[in-house]
């Protein structure tokens, strides 16, 4: 899958205009899909639905033919209070799984910490290596230095099984600057070309309600990095705590939180629902005159 030409340039600076992975320059001028593979019992939002191989398999072929523009693959659910896998145990589950979906022709994530996985991935072909840990694992950044696989690199308060019984406090985006500086700073140490990095802000990890929604309306600050931006609204307990609604009914506002965010200036959605995001971005789109389907 070839990177389009971009119609317009929606306001990225020009040498983050292409995203470099391991086999895909994306153009990352428009907002992209990742669609949402979690190999997993305990994913707060869709555990269970694909814990077995074929099963998830089966979920990233819907994925695919619904628009999603990369697969991200995920075997240990980080919700709030999650237990930790081991790496052996997390490539048992999502091994069989990207050993699959590489062999298509569309980017592969792979959403991990352990450096041991991220070997394992990048020795398959993977592209991207997904890391709420933002590689500051030992032998993480190791992991990926040789490779020319794309980095995703999110900002989390504390770690997954404690992280919102001590939500972080004060200003969110003082903090989120400093440690994107910090980061940025050790890939550059490490010989990482920065083409490769696209940032989270991380949103529900270990922030509360109220600083979630001001990441998303100061998100436009941490533009001035210089990177792609990802993020994560999908079915977040925040949409849930303003909306009123569980975690099976936030379709709605998960959409338009996505929407709200490329507004913003992201440009990789990380969802759920796919088709519905693809369906809402085609609005998005017209209305930014960069709609394929208009005469």
């Amino acid at each position: 899958m070839a990177a389009s030409e971009s119609k317009i340039n929606m306001g990225l600076r020009p040498h983050v205009a292409l995203w470099e992975t391991t086999r895909f320059e994306l153009d990352v001028s428009h907002p992209l899909v990742m669609g949402i593979v979690n190999v997993t019992p305990d994913s707060f939002s869709d555990g269970g639905l694909h814990a077995s191989s074929a099963d998830a398999i089966s979920h990233a072929e819907t994925l695919v033919e619904e628009g999603a523009d990369i697969l991200d693959v995920g075997g240990e659910s980080t919700r709030p209070g999650a237990a930790s896998l081991s790496a052996d145990e997390e490539w048992q589950r999502i091994g069989p799984v990207l050993r699959q979906v590489v062999k298509w022709d569309i980017p592969v994530s792979v959403d991990t910490y352990h450096p041991q996985t991220m070997q394992k991935a990048l020795d398959l072909g993977v592209d991207i290596v997904n890391d709420v840990w933002a590689f500051r694992q030992k032998g993480a950044l190791e992991a990926v230095a040789s490779s020319r696989c794309g980095l995703c690199m999110m900002h989390m308060h504390g770690e997954p099984a404690t992280m919102q019984l001590r939500p972080m406090v004060g200003n969110v985006m003082d903090e989120l600057s400093v440690f994107f500086q910090t980061q940025l700073a050790l890939i550059d140490e490490a010989g990482i070309d920065q083409s490769r990095v696209v940032l989270d802000p991380g949103i529900g990890f270990g922030k509360t309600v109220e600083q979630n929604f001001e990441i998303l309306r100061k998100q436009s600050q941490l533009l001035h990095f210089g990177h792609p931006l990802m993020v994560g609204w999908s079915n977040k307990s925040s949409l849930g705590a303003v909306s009123g609604l569980p975690v099976d009914q936030r379709l709605v506002p998960s959409v338009v939180a996505a929407v709200l965010a490329v507004e913003r200036g992201a440009r990789i959605l990380r969802v759920h629902a796919v088709a519905k995001t693809v369906a809402a971005l085609s609005v998005w789109k017209a209305e930014a005159g960069i709609c394929d389907n208009i005469d």
